[in-house]
C-alpha cells in the first residue's frame, strides 16, 4: 500500500482478510453433534493482523504481531477434516478480542561474506542476508510459518482457503486452537539446501487454548530438510513427533465393546507420554511461463488421537496456479487444487461406532476418503486490495459416503497495508 525503504530498521504493516462462504442443502440421511449441517448456511470470518518489528545491532530482530479472529465458519468449523476456511478459529467461544499472535526474537548468524538478496517480510526484515547462515527464532510463533511452506499453497489470504490444501492435513503441528505455540527453531541455510529443527509446546488438551509447559511430558519435535537443486524447484521432507496427554482410539474402542462406556470416548483414555509420529513431502516448481505447480503428501500413525490440527491420518494433494498475464491481467491469479484425505483403521472404526473427535462425529460412518477440489480467482482491485471468488466441492464430508457432496461458494476481500 505504501513504500518502505529496504534499509529501514523498523517494520509496521497489517492485513485484513474477510471470507464469506456458503453452501446449499445437501444429502444427509442422519447427522451427529459434530456434523456439517445439511441445511443452507452462510458464514463470514474476519481476520486482521498488525505486524511490528525492529532490527537491533548484531543481526537481531524483535517481532511482535497483534491479531483478531472474528466471525464464524460454516457449522462452527465442525464436520469436515479438510475444513473450507483456514482463517476460522476452531473454538468460536473465544470471541474476537485481540491477542498476541507472535512475539519472537530472530537472530541471524552469518557464515559467509557473500550476500544474497532477500525479500523483507514481517517475519524476516533483512533485505540482504549471508548466503550461508544460521537463523534462530525463539518465542511465540506459528510452526506453519516455517515448516511445510509452499509458495503456491500456504496462504489463505491470497491463495486457497481449505485447511488441507494450505497445509499438509497429516501434519498435526503443535499449536493452540488459534494456530500458535511457543517454540525454538534453528535453521541452517545455503544457496542449494536448508535444514531446520523446531522444539515446540503442545496444548494440554486436543484443540485447546492452554499450552503444557512441562516439556518432559509434552512437546513436539519437528525436522525438515529443503532441497533447491535447480532454479524454480524446491523439495521439502518433514518428520515430526508429538508427545502429549493423548487418547488411544484402540483403547476407546475396547472400552466400548467391553460395555464399560456407553459410546467410544477417546478423551477417557488419555495418558501422558503418548507419541504421535508422522512425515510429509512437499514440492513445488515454477515454470518460466508464469505457471506454478505444487504437491504434498503426508502420513501419521493413527492409533493415538488427532490432537492439534485436524483429523487426518494420510493425505495427498496437487495443484497449481497461473498469473493473469495471458489475459492482460498480470496482477491476477487463478488457482486449482485437489486433495484426498484418509483415516487409519482405528480412527475410522472409532467414528463408525459413534465416537467423536474434536472436529468429526456423524454418529456412525460408511467410510470413504474425503476428496476436495478447490478453485479461486484472485482479482487485483487497487494497489494491495484484491477480491477473490472461489468454489470448493467436497465429496464424502467427514469421510462419510452417506452424506454430501457439498458445494461451497466463497467471496474473499483482502487488504495489505
Amino acid at each position: 500500500m505504501f513504500p518502505r525503504p529496504d534499509a529501514s530498521w523498523w517494520w509496521l504493516s497489517g492485513q485484513v482478510n474477510l471470507i464469506s462462504q456458503s453452501h446449499g442443502r445437501f444429502t444427509s440421511p442422519y447427522q451427529g453433534d459434530n456434523s456439517l449441517r445439511p441445511e443452507p448456511e452462510q458464514a463470514l470470518s474476519r481476520l486482521w493482523t498488525i505486524y511490528t518489528g525492529v532490527t537491533l545491532p548484531g543481526h537481531i530482530e524483535l517481532l511482535v504481531d497483534v491479531e483478531s479472529a472474528g466471525g464464524r465458519g460454516l457449522s462452527d468449523a465442525l464436520g469436515l477434516a479438510g475444513f473450507t476456511n483456514l482463517d476460522v478459529v476452531r473454538n468460536p467461544t473465544l470471541g474476537s478480542a485481540p491477542y498476541i499472535a507472535r512475539a519472537m526474537v530472530h537472530v541471524t548468524v552469518p557464515l559467509s561474506d557473500d550476500l544474497i538478496d532477500a525479500t523483507p517480510t514481517a517475519l524476516a526484515l533483512a533485505a540482504h542476508v549471508a548466503a550461508r547462515r544460521i537463523e534462530v527464532r525463539v518465542g511465540k510463533l506459528g510452526m506453519a510459518d516455517f515448516f511445510d511452506l509452499n509458495s503456491v499453497g500456504s496462504d489463505s489470504h491470497l491463495q486457497f482457503t481449505n485447511w488441507t490444501i494450505d497445509n499438509n492435513g497429516a501434519y498435526d503441528y503443535a499449536a493452540d486452537t488459534r494456530g500458535y505455540t511457543y517454540a525454538a527453531i534453528a535453521e541452517y541455510d545455503t544457496p542449494l539446501w536448508s535444514v531446520r529443527f523446531g522444539e515446540a509446546l503442545m496444548p494440554t488438551v486436543a484443540n485447546g487454548i492452554e499450552m503444557d509447559w512441562n516439556i518432559a511430558r509434552a512437546r513436539a519435535e519437528n525436522l525438515e530438510a529443503e532441497l533447491r537443486p535447480v532454479m524454480g524447484l524446491a523439495i521439502r521432507v518433514l518428520g515430526y513427533a508429538n508427545h502429549a496427554n493423548m487418547g488411544s482410539y484402540d483403547e476407546a474402542i475396547r472400552g466400548f465393546l467391553a460395555g464399560r462406556d456407553p459410546m467410544p470416548d477417546v478423551i477417557a483414555y488419555r495418558r501422558p507420554g503418548r507419541v504421535k509420529t508422522g512425515f510429509g513431502v512437499n514440492t513445488e516448481y515454477t515454470f518460466p511461463s508464469l505457471v506454478r505447480l505444487f504437491a504434498r503428501t503426508g502420513w501419521n500413525e493413527g492409533h493415538n488421537e488427532s490432537f492439534a490440527y485436524t483429523e487426518v491420518n494420510n493425505s495427498v494433494q496437487a495443484g497449481g496456479d497461473v498469473t493473469g498475464t495471458w489475459w492482460q491481467r498480470p496482477n491476477d491469479r487463478l488457482g486449482v487444487a485437489v486433495v484426498s484425505n484418509g483415516l487409519s483403521g482405528p480412527h475410522r472404526d472409532y467414528l463408525a461406532l459413534g465416537g467423536q473427535g474434536f472436529l468429526l462425529g456423524d454418529g456412525t460412518l460408511r467410510y470413504g476418503r474425503e476428496n476436495i477440489v478447490e478453485a479461486y480467482y484472485r482479482a487485483h482491485v487497487w494497489r494491495t486490495v484484491s477480491a477473490s471468488p472461489g468454489l470448493q466441492v467436497v465429496a464424502h464430508p467427514a469421510y462419510n459416503q452417506d452424506r454430501g457432496p457439498v458445494i461451497v461458494g466463497m467471496l474473499r476481500l483482502h487488504v495489505d497495508f
